[in-house]
């Protein structure tokens, strides 16, 4: 086989490599089985996850929700199985090559296409980040009637504080934002257990697909088109590149069974938070027939329909889910940077850097869901830069060996691709030039 292991190239790893690899090492030569040889490759699909409960994603459910009731739930489901086999093929290609997606792109692009991919790549980190950032100052503004400016320069405060756990390794970080993730999810099940849902419509919605006019076409398109994030995709390559390095085909193979069973349960989770959203949005607001579009409107609607402490839950959990996913975008800007440049700065100072465009924009006043709407616009120009080459390189037996993708994986990952790419440009036009 002709691809080099990372190994091999004197590259520093990832922080935290060592508090796993003993207990991993010892899985993969079968003195553990069962949860105890799982549980050293449990994390990095929990970190992917947090991109998929943004909360970029809280309006759009909330708004499906609100105005169809159900109906668009299957739309949920069907973008969740995209994102299993999005992450799976960036943690497939770590493993197999022990380089990243921005890595591989630098040995196998020209130079001047590794640039533009890179320049476009910092991009949408930024767009990421602004999102994200947002997400968690209009937390904090919901919560404690802070003003926006105040409350994000509180959420960057925040965002240092969880990325000091990577210092101490990345089990420390992996526990972190894993547990921001489950107070998103106790969020939720205490909203949907008051929303109390109707279970014959909601498996209705859930496995009979079925649109309502053009409206819930686009609105189903604003869910699918926003499912894959540019930078998780790099970011899932780097965080199993080198967690666990197999010496051999066969050990790298029982790795990706370890890792489909970790993105398998954190994408679940991932959906069952994005179906809760949507199922607490049509139990609670779709009878009044109010449509709710903004996170403020929700919030205040919560107040309104289920008390107080469902609104602060609301809240919280927003506020858990900008912090989360604020922290994983700006790791996945040094990924970017690593590998398509070969160069990296501080942490802490890419993360002062990426900042400043979202407190900028907060103190000229611009309406914080207009600021995540322009977020996404940008974020869909970055989506088939990443999806593309990770299709072709993961197709590539070269490259991948023995974790080549099969011809029928290949296929479904070009058509989704494909609809997600032409999901996202319906998208981008109507924004800019629709009604």
């Amino acid at each position: 086989m002709s691809h080099l292991r990372h190994s091999d190239t004197g590259s520093t790893p990832l922080p935290g490599e060592s508090a796993t690899i003993h207990s991993a090492r010892a899985a993969l030569d079968g003195h553990k089985r069962g949860l105890r040889g799982l549980l050293p490759f449990l994390g990095p699909a929990f970190i992917a996850a947090v991109a998929y409960i943004d909360p970029g994603n809280f309006a759009t459910n909330i708004q499906a929700g609100s105005t169809y009731g159900y109906m668009l739930l299957w739309v949920i489901a069907l973008s969740n199985l995209m994102a299993v086999i999005i992450q799976s093929m960036s943690a497939r290609l770590g493993i197999a090559t022990g380089y990243n997606l921005p890595e591989v792109s630098r040995q196998r692009f020209p130079r001047a296409v590794t640039a533009g991919l890179w320049i476009q790549a910092e991009i949408v980190a930024i767009a990421t980040d602004l999102a994200e950032f947002i997400g968690g100052a209009l937390g904090l503004h919901l919560l404690f009637g802070i003003a926006l400016f105040p409350a994000a320069l509180m959420t960057g405060v925040a965002s240092f504080v969880i990325l000091e756990l990577q210092r101490r390794g990345f089990r420390w970080l992996e526990a972190g934002i894993t547990a921001m993730v489950g107070v998103v999810v106790v969020a939720f099940a205490y909203e949907v257990a008051i929303a109390a849902p109707d279970g014959g419509a909601l498996a209705h919605g859930l496995f009979v697909p079925r649109f309502e006019g053009a409206d819930s076409v686009l609105l189903a398109a604003g869910i699918l088109g926003a499912t894959v994030m540019p930078h998780v995709i790099y970011l899932h390559s780097a965080l199993t590149q080198r967690r666990v390095v197999g010496r051999n085909d066969a050990e790298r193979r029982r790795i990706f069974r370890y890792e489909l069973v970790d993105i398998l349960i954190a994408m679940a989770i991932a959906g069952v938070i994005n179906g809760a959203m949507l199922v607490m949005a049509a139990g609670l607001f779709y009878a009044t027939g109010e449509t709710v579009s903004t996170l403020e409107g929700a919030f205040a609607r919560l107040g309104d329909q289920a008390g107080t402490f469902a609104a602060v839950l609301f809240g919280v959990g927003l506020l858990a889910s900008g912090l989360s996913s604020s922290s994983v975008g700006t790791l996945s800007g040094q990924i970017i940077m690593q590998g398509y440049i070969n160069r990296s700065i501080p942490l802490f100072l890419r993360r002062l850097v990426t900042m400043l465009p979202a407190l900028a924009i907060l103190a000229m006043g611009v309406d914080p869901t207009t600021a995540l709407i322009m977020s996404q616009v940008v974020l869909s120009f970055g989506i088939p830069f990443a999806l593309i080459p990770l299709v072709i390189f993961c197709s590539n037996r070269q490259l991948m060996g023995s974790l080549v993708n099969h011809r029928v994986t290949t296929g479904v990952a070009w058509v989704i691709a494909v609809a997600i790419i032409a999901l996202n440009l319906f998208l981008l036009y109507q924004t800019l030039f629709g009604g």
